[in-house]
């Protein structure tokens, strides 16, 4: 029997959810989908090609997620880091840090996870120091825009005060962050990033990730990945968006988008434009409710301008962070000036009714991470009452006709994608989460989530024609789960479990 032909039998198969589209068979050949539709002619097709029959006994099938927006070196390498999320003291913060130190020996100690609102305040160095002073300790906050350092670590990076640094406290934000960051990782090699990235693809995969939006790639990142790309240990699609510093890079050797593999394309840029919610460091068009401040940009609108106009001139699409309104109106304006389409916004956290319409008539597209709406349960004591309803308004895009794509931001978010449907579905309703009460119109219906996670994620990464459904033609990357996630009740989404994880037909969890 050949392989490389394959017939999927009796079972629930989902080719598209909008429209939904079910199928009982499907028929693979050379990792593309060859026939959708009745089982026993798929088993006929099969038979004559001399290829395998595969009898799914009712089991439910999906394409497979793809993930519009994750860090997957960062994933990888957090696996191993010290996992803060959830720790709702300082005494907590303290005991999980000590324990974590005393079972690695690592010359830093790197975690992540935290957040001041669960704390009941910021963490500091001091109290890094009662537990950790022998050793250089970084610890970054749930959204990854701020972090905390014990008295080694500012040493040892040589921080100065600033407007990003805080040396009395030991918190770092933003670009400062970024220059600590620049330090630690300058020790770790291309294998370092091979391993981080490689645990991290299996890791998601086993979610039922099959391809990722791969964001703010570093020149070690991006050998790394090639590397495993040629070495054939990249079980997941990869769309590569590189940090701006490579576009020198990437004009020397005259690389434009969709240069690649099967596995690995390059698709563009990707920028920080300004910080998050939680840190306050997003930048909003009026200050926080919470606190006499509105953020501020992380790049000058000139400075933007000028990474747009050459990665337009590579053919390159942009995929800019733009948390808080005013930075997405600097976004907007810099995107019309370019005048080119599914140009990416990404998160969109405080978004306006009148960007929204602009986003559609620039044809603008949006990658937003629907779990933000839960974890930051706090988001309407920062913007209050009157903006809450700007709070992740995913229907109201959907009505005005912009383009949306889901992410998780990994590590930032859990990378199983029960956990973003769930929060797009019910938006906190039943953990009793402030934002459900002044936006439950924005509530999606289950297939709604789910085509944007999968046709909607597609599209936002221009490979909707290859993938995002089950269609003849399109490659056949899909997912085995235990439970029909369309017969299942809100609560149980979550709940949900990945059997078999396939990616160009063949089995690879």
């Amino acid at each position: 029997m050949s392989k490389l032909i394959q017939a999927f039998v009796n079972g629930k198969i989902y080719t598209s959810f909008q429209p939904k589209k079910v199928a009982d068979g499907i028929v693979i050949a050379h990792e593309k989908i060859l026939y959708a539709g009745d089982s026993k002619k798929a088993t006929k097709i099969v038979k004559e090609l001399g290829g395998e029959v595969i009898d799914l006994q009712g089991k439910t099938i999906l394409p497979g997620f793809i993930d519009s927006h994750m860090h997957l070196n960062t994933l990888g390498q957090s696996l191993h880091m010290l996992d803060l999320n959830g720790t709702m003291s300082i005494d907590e913060f303290k005991k999980k840090l000590k324990k974590y130190a005393e079972s690695v020996g690592t010359t830093w100690i790197l975690g992540f996870g935290w957040d001041q609102e669960d704390l009941g305040r910021y963490p500091t160095k001091e109290d890094i120091d009662e537990v950790i002073k022998d050793r250089p300790v970084f610890l970054s906050r749930t959204c990854f825009h701020a972090a905390v350092l014990n008295t080694k670590a500012i040493e040892l990076i040589g921080l100065e005060e600033g407007e990003d640094v805080d040396l009395e406290r030991g918190i770092v934000k933003e670009n400062a962050l970024e220059k600590v960051r620049d330090v630690i990782n300058q020790n770790l090699t291309v294998e370092d990033y091979k391993q981080f990235i490689e645990e991290g693809a299996k890791f998601a995969l086993s979610q039922g990730v099959t391809s990722i939006g791969f964001v703010s790639v570093n020149e070690k990142s991006l050998r790394a990945l090639l590397e495993l790309d040629s070495e054939g240990k990249l079980p997941i699609r990869v769309f590569v968006y590189l940090n701006p510093s490579l576009l020198e890079e990437l004009k020397k050797l005259g690389l434009t988008r969709n240069i690649g593999s099967k596995r690995v394309k390059i698709m563009g840029i990707k920028i920080l434009a300004d910080g998050s919610l939680g840190a306050r460091t997003a930048w909003l068009s009026k200050p926080y409710e919470d606190a006499p401040t509105s953020g501020q940009p992380n790049i000058s609108k000139e400075e933007l301008e000028r990474i747009v106009q050459e990665a337009q001139q590579l053919g390159l699409q942009m995929a800019v962070h733009a948390i808080g309104d005013r930075t997405i109106d600097m976004v907007l304006d810099v995107y019309e000036k370019f005048g080119e389409e599914r140009y990416r916004i990404e998160h969109a956290s405080i978004i306006r009714e009148d960007q929204i319409e602009r986003m559609k008539k620039l044809g603008a597209v949006a990658s937003v991470q629907p779990r933000f709406v839960i974890s930051d349960w706090w988001a309407v004591q920062r913007v209050g009452k009157e903006r809450a309803k700007w709070i992740y308004p995913f229907n109201s895009m959907l009505k005005k006709g912009v383009p949306i794509g889901f992410g998780t931001d990994s590590p930032i978010e859990v990378v199983n994608p029960w956990e973003t449907v769930y929060a797009a579905v019910t938006r906190g309703k039943f953990e009793g989460i402030e934002t459900y009460r002044y936006t439950e119109e924005e509530c999606m219906s289950i297939e709604e989530a789910l085509h944007l996670y999968i046709y909607g994620s597609a599209y936002i990464m221009h490979s909707e024609n290859e993938l995002g459904t089950l269609e003849e033609g399109k490659l056949a990357d899909f997912i085995i789960v235990d439970k029909d996630p369309l017969e299942v009740e809100e609560r149980e989404l979550k709940n949900i479990k990945v059997l078999e994880a396939y990616v160009g037909g063949s089995k690879l969890y």
